[in-house]
């Protein structure tokens, strides 16, 4: 598949639909994980879509992003259903697998939101017409009647979809999200807090209603419910060190769009916190430990709501 790792190479100039698949291959992973939640079918969604677009006749193509984007979305939504199924049966809690992010991801705060870890488990909560509608529309600006088309509905149901995703997306979305500024210091100050043991440091980082989730997935040990307040959240977490006996290395790093902490323990790669911030506390740790969901770990993914400049749209 062309551009796989979302990197641009080769002189694809003679080769017209090579050209627009990997002009648009990194929007496409971002649409497809926003659906998905999961990195490693987002790519398995990519393969499927740049197998079809092969066969497309360009001539009859008017706007190639949005065709690309049609069939990304069919495939994402026919993943997305059998997904469901196999989340039922998930042991412990579920997280979406987390990304390493650019600097420019965490720069656009739309798309910031739209991949953070919170924003991320509110769109597990919609059916999957209902977030393949929202995703195309709020994250990615696209028309009704390309959506439709996606989706196999009529523009006026898709517009009744979208104001009810919407709706209930509100009612759910994370609180306000503060200035960079202030969300990197919040997080510093977390990771201060745990590596001197400082129990009242931590209390004072931590929201009073914050909330911690674990996702071991049946391979690693983690909490099966998530733990809610600050007072619960210090002990889970001081008693949780207090078992292991590896050296702790905590690295602040871009999660999705935000900072977050990669966890090492005695050198190896024990797991991924991604973070939510509110008034410059900590609202929500996302501990991913499961090892099949770390794989893309060490590098950043390129995520985007574009095309790739100076190529085709």
């Amino acid at each position: 598949m062309p551009g796989e790792g979302g990197k641009v190479g080769g002189d694809h100039s003679a080769d017209p639909a090579t050209e627009a698949f990997v002009a648009h291959r990194n929007l496409l992973f971002t649409v497809a994980y926003e659906m998905l939640g999961s990195a490693v079918d987002a790519e398995d969604v990519l393969q499927e879509t740049w197998l079809r677009w092969a066969n497309v006749d360009l001539a009859r193509v008017a706007d190639r992003r949005a065709y690309l984007i049609r069939i990304t979305t069919r495939q994402a939504l026919n993943r997305l259903r059998t997904l469901k199924r196999r989340r039922e049966s998930y042991v412990g809690e579920w997280l979406p697998e987390p990304l390493l992010t650019a600097p420019d991801v965490a720069d656009d705060v739309e798309l910031a939101e739209s991949v953070s870890m919170a924003m991320m488990l509110v769109l597990e909560t919609l059916s999957p017409t209902e977030r393949a509608v929202f995703v195309l529309r709020e994250a990615f600006d696209v028309g009704y009647p390309d959506i439709a088309a996606a989706v196999d509905k009529t523009p006026d149901a898709v517009r009744q979809i979208a104001h009810r995703a919407r709706r209930h997306v509100d009612a759910r979305r994370p609180r306000q999200v503060v200035s960079a500024a202030k969300n990197r210091a919040a997080v510093d100050a977390f990771r201060r807090a745990l590596e001197t043991g400082d129990p009242q440091g931590l209390l004072d980082v931590l929201a009073p209603d914050v909330v911690l989730v674990g996702d071991g997935g049946g391979i690693k040990k983690a909490g099966r419910r998530a733990v809610v307040g600050a007072d619960k959240v210090a002990r889970y977490i001081a008693g949780g060190k207090g078992k292991v006996d590896q050296a702790i290395a905590l690295t602040v790093a871009e999660v999705n769009g935000r900072p977050g902490l990669a966890v090492h323990l005695d050198g190896v790669l024990d797991g991924v916190m991604a973070i939510a911030v509110s008034e410059g506390r900590i609202a929500g740790i996302y501990y991913v430990r499961n090892p099949e969901k770390l794989t893309r770990v060490g590098e950043e993914t390129p995520l985007t709501r574009g095309a790739a400049a100076g190529l085709a749209g």
